[in-house]
């Protein structure tokens, strides 16, 4: 369950930063009250997750995942270039936030 609120967290990290932007400085209304409500509901739930989920791997993959999905939206809605560079990065990303999950197995056991 931990892992599915650290990827629910990461993606309103997307949310949070993506309306922080469009709040131009917090003159607008609603992408401000956006920002702040993700930002609350991501932030909680990274620390709920870093119960189970070592504090490196947790801050690791909720970064990536709100960093992947922050450039798929700005690529989809235009506000970035769509180029197969892009792409391979996050699929980068992506391939590091899953095998940061795939090595952190049980990580009460204690084995590196």
């Amino acid at each position: 369950m931990s892992w599915v609120i650290l990827i629910a967290s990461g993606v309103l990290e997307a949310v949070w930063a993506t309306a922080l932007g469009r709040s131009e400085g917090f003159t607008k209304l609603w992408p401000s009250v956006v920002f702040f409500a993700a930002l609350v509901f991501s932030m909680g739930g990274l620390a709920w997750a870093m119960r189970d989920i070592p504090t490196g791997t947790a801050y690791a993959v909720w970064v990536g995942v709100g960093a992947a999905l922050t450039v798929l939206w700005a690529m989809i809605t235009g506000e970035a270039d769509l180029s197969w560079a892009r792409l391979a990065l996050i699929a980068g990303l992506v391939g590091c936030v899953v095998g940061l999950k795939l090595v952190d197995g049980d990580h009460s056991s204690g084995s590196v």
